[in-house]
């Protein structure tokens, strides 16, 4: 088998591994293929960006190349277009693997995982196989989830009682009609009279419990099939009648997500002492990112991601 092969419109030819990546992604796997080949370490990196008078922070490239961060569009394609040049990488051969209809053999049907999730979590996920069909095989393989907004409300025990979520998704082609949530609460949380209230454009259709994991698995109907591209809002809200306190609140990111928003909601009179916004690769590791939130006096904090991939992002709570 020969050692390179020639990328289309990509000038000369280049290594195998690296006009892979190019050609299939995703960006993080090829941003790191290209630094590795040209032997150059993060810091060295970012003075040459520097040199192109792009400044980038040394860590930011690390999440990069690493796929625990995305390059956010438009704002980082300055950023990416100085790596390709700095990289001697062909013209926009980065600048496509960050855009919206990025496709590739494995990333065109596929729904990204999260591993090594807890028990609770697993045993939760094998509810998942009844919804399979819902927009796609495996259910949302059809769907992009583009930006989500969580409002979560607690109360003076420090349990989450309320948790409402607005969503924006996009078709990836003709066909979706529906979207599939699992939610997994603390364990020892009795879900039996968990309420599930439809908000704007949706309905809520099959339900399943798992009593044993206290976790749930629902679908929501639009009530239209989406052509592809098609982005479609729709919200609703999970009412816990009877909670365990929380130590931290996060939403599983199976795919690129372009924003997300927690805003959260403690009663007064059990604030926590610390509010912390984290990303975690998996459940059960140290944060990749961890940044000290403030908590008002009325008992509101906001977290806000962007350019997520798949991982862990939430926030954990110091009670005592």
């Amino acid at each position: 088998m020969p050692d390179e092969v020639e990328v289309p419109s990509a000038g000369p030819a280049l290594p195998a591994d690296l006009a892979k990546a190019l050609r299939y992604g995703p960006f993080a796997r090829a941003l790191a293929v290209a630094i590795q080949r040209r032997g150059l370490s993060l810091s060295r990196l970012r003075a040459h960006l520097s040199s192109h008078d792009i400044t980038i922070a040394q860590s930011t490239l690390s999440y990069w190349q690493r796929g625990l961060r995305h390059p956010a569009v438009p704002r980082a394609l300055d950023a990416v277009r100085a790596l390709e040049r700095v990289l001697q990488l062909p013209e926009d051969s980065l600048v496509v693997l960050i855009g919206p209809h990025q496709r590739g053999p494995e990333l065109d049907r596929r729904v990204p995982l999260i591993q090594e999730l807890s028990q609770s979590w697993a045993s939760t996920g094998a509810l998942l196989t009844e919804f399979d069909g819902v927009s796609g095989s495996p259910c949302n393989a059809d769907l992009e989830v583009v930006t989500v907004l969580d409002d979560v409300r607690l109360n003076s025990a420090g349990e989450v009682v309320e948790m409402t979520s607005n969503m924006a998704v996009r078709a990836r082609r003709h066909g979706p009609d529906g979207f599939v949530v699992t939610h997994q609460s603390e364990p020892g949380a009795d879900l039996d009279t968990a309420r599930i209230l439809p908000g704007d454009g949706c309905r809520v259709g099959r339900v399943r419990k798992q009593e044993s994991s206290a976790g749930m698995v629902f679908e929501l109907l639009f009530d239209r099939k989406l052509a592809e591209g098609d982005v479609h809002i729709f919200s609703f809200t999970l009412v816990c009648t009877a909670p365990v306190p929380a130590p931290t609140y996060f939403r599983v990111i199976r795919g690129r997500m372009q924003a997300y928003l927690i805003r959260l909601y403690f009663d007064p009179s059990m604030l926590p002492v610390r509010c912390t916004r984290v990303e975690r690769a998996r459940e059960g590791v140290e944060p990749t990112v961890s940044e000290p939130l403030l908590c008002g006096p009325n008992g509101f904090a906001c977290a806000y991601f962007e350019g997520l991939e798949p991982s862990l992002a939430g926030v954990d709570f110091l009670w005592e």
